[in-house]
Order: C-alpha cells, then sequence, then structure tokens
C-alpha cells in the first residue's frame, strides 16, 4: 500500500504541470486515480526488431476522411490515424497472411487492456493440422498473442473476429503474417489504444 501511495504522490507531483490541451496525459492521471491504471507495463520494443519505416510517426496524408478515422493500407502495412489538416499520425503493422486479407469498413465495438486470447475453433484445428496445438484460451499477459492492448472489430453490431492488437512477435510488423487481423507492436497499439474510442470508423484497403 505504502509504494502505490507513493505512487500516487509523483503522479500528482507530476500533474501540477499538466496542460489542459495536453489530452494523453489527462487520461493517464484520471486513469491513475479511478484506480484503474494499469500497473503491467508495456516493455519497449528493441530497436532493431521493426524496421525504421514501420516505425511510428506523424506524417502528411490527403484524405477526405474525418478526424479519428483509422485506414489501413495493407499492401503498404501501414495504418493511419487522420488527424486532420492532411497530417496522420502513422503506424507500421503487419496483416493477414495469404488467403487471410480483407477489405471492408467497420467500427471499434468493444477495447481490452491484456486481452485474454481465445482462438476460434476452426484457428485450432487449422493449426492442429499443421502440428501446432493452440490453448483453448490464454490469459493476457508479454507472451499472448494479442499483446497489450486490442480493439475488437465490428460490422452492423456483430462481431467480425477481426481485431487490432498488439503482438508478441514485434518481428512479423511488416509482413503478411496473421489470420485476418491487424497487429502492432505493443507500443504502438498502446498509443492508439488511447487515442482510439469506441465507434471509432476503421477502413481496410
Amino acid at each position: 500500500m505504502a509504494g502505490w501511495h507513493m505512487i500516487r504522490m509523483a503522479a500528482l507531483a507530476a500533474a501540477i504541470t499538466l496542460t489542459a490541451g495536453d489530452a494523453h496525459a489527462e487520461g493517464f492521471f484520471r486513469k491513475l486515480f479511478s484506480g484503474g491504471f494499469d500497473l503491467q507495463p508495456v516493455e519497449a520494443v528493441p530497436g532493431a526488431a521493426v524496421p525504421m519505416k514501420y516505425k511510428r510517426q506523424r506524417v502528411r496524408y490527403v484524405t477526405d476522411a474525418a478526424p479519428g478515422t483509422i485506414i489501413i493500407d495493407s499492401d503498404a502495412k501501414f495504418l493511419y490515424l487522420v488527424e486532420g489538416d492532411n497530417r496522420a499520425m502513422r503506424y507500421g503493422v503487419g496483416v493477414g497472411r495469404e488467403g487471410f486479407g480483407w477489405q471492408g469498413q467497420v467500427k471499434v465495438g468493444r477495447k481490452a487492456e491484456w486481452p485474454t486470447w481465445t482462438p476460434p475453433p476452426e484457428m485450432r484445428q487449422r493449426e492442429k493440422q499443421r502440428g501446432r496445438i493452440l490453448p483453448v484460451s490464454m490469459k493476457g499477459g508479454p507472451q499472448n498473442p494479442l499483446g497489450a492492448r486490442a480493439m475488437y472489430l465490428y460490422d452492423g453490431g456483430r462481431d467480425t473476429m477481426f481485431r487490432i492488437h498488439g503482438t508478441s512477435e514485434p518481428w512479423t510488423i511488416g509482413h503478411n503474417v496473421s489470420s485476418g487481423c491487424i497487429r502492432m507492436v505493443n507500443n504502438d497499439v498502446s498509443d492508439l489504444y488511447e487515442r482510439t474510442p469506441i465507434g471509432t470508423k476503421v477502413i481496410v484497403r
């Protein structure tokens, strides 16, 4: 309890310099003092694990999509979070391997921190035929394939079974590797998670 008290005191001291426009910091302190702060750290990704072009960066991006929209360029392996004024935050991603790619417009219907992984029966059967036995369920944690955060993609109120999620394998970013989900390094998916409310439009191209 004493250690938790010290964390809160340190956060309070830092909050004194918080500016009204710092939305991410405001969200951090709001979660901290509401008891919803995630104490399981998201480890930094080794620099060599992800090529430079796939590292998170703000870029020029011309689009008619409204600010806050997520656009995924499957061919280029980029996810764009539209900011407006022809700007976007760009993240490198891994996408569906051959036969598992898809396109369409969906919405973020649910979000979870350190999510439980429950591979669908067809995935377990498919992997079993390849000699790999998947668990029925796996609790969230650093070794979980969904990584630190997951945003569940819905179409017309129904779960598509596709997610934007983290990964325990950062070297797969920039490749066609998944069963249709969009994977990101944990640092990036955590950043996107804080910027993305439920109901966010997601366009996959």
